[in-house]
């Protein structure tokens, strides 16, 4: 009986709770930040970039080691209506991944190549927002980005020298979710999207039997950011 009672006091709390979050009416912040018509802000974030390998023979993969980078940048909002948003968020994203190779050496170091990379990222996005709840409101977003590799070494020496090559421009596409929150002074913004690459990242060796890329038909980047947005 009295497990039962507890039960039932449980379910009414969370439903009074649930009537507070979403149903009861509460005074709103920014109450008129939606209806302009182009906004601005900024972003600060992390990311975590990965590589997706496919190879010309089935052999052992190589291994990438992930770390955490960076993000910074600007956001351009343009309302389409009430549920849609045309964004623009061009930013600076910084990471660094670690590949381990498998194949016989009298050098160690050969087995390690360390991956710096640093994009002006460009993105052209499609939000697409809930009715807003209260003071906040929650979306998912999708679309195409383009980004310039300052650290590709693309024309530069290759594994021979100890130097991994990746290509300069990366074409990707974008998909992702979040939560706008109306606070007192401005729309702060949690958000999360994966990231994937559509064309092959690789620069390969100029020696023709490379154990480092001869074996690697396509290498595409993928990742994830976690990006907080203030406007």
């Amino acid at each position: 009986m009295k497990r039962t009672g507890i039960i039932i006091l449980l379910l009414l709390i969370c439903n009074s709770a649930s009537a507070q979050l979403f149903t009861k009416e509460r005074v709103k912040n920014q109450e008129n930040f939606d209806k302009d018509l182009l906004t601005w802000g900024y972003f600060l974030g992390f990311n975590s970039y990965d590589f997706k390998f496919e190879y010309v023979e089935d052999l052992k993969d190589v291994m990438v080691q992930t770390t955490l980078g960076f993000n910074v940048g600007l956001i351009g909002d343009l309302r389409i209506n009430d549920y849609f948003n045309l964004r623009l968020e061009p930013g600076l994203y910084i990471s660094k991944r670690n590949l381990q190779y498998d194949f016989a050496t009298t050098n160690p170091s050969d087995l390690y190549r360390e991956v710096n990379s640093t994009y002006i990222h460009f993105p052209l996005l499609l939000k697409a927002s809930t009715k807003r709840i209260n003071n906040f409101k929650p979306f998912i977003v999708g679309g195409l980005s383009t980004a310039l590799n300052l650290s590709s070494n693309q024309d530069g020496d290759d594994n021979s020298a100890g130097k991994f090559r990746t290509k300069k421009s990366m074409l990707f596409y974008e998909v992702g979710f979040g939560i706008d929150f109306y606070l007192e002074w401005f729309k702060f913004t949690p958000s999360i999207r994966g990231v994937f690459a559509i064309n092959d990242e690789l620069v390969r060796d100029r020696e023709p039997n490379s154990p480092w890329t001869d074996n690697i038909a396509s290498m595409k980047t993928r990742g994830v950011f976690i990006n907080f947005t203030f406007q």
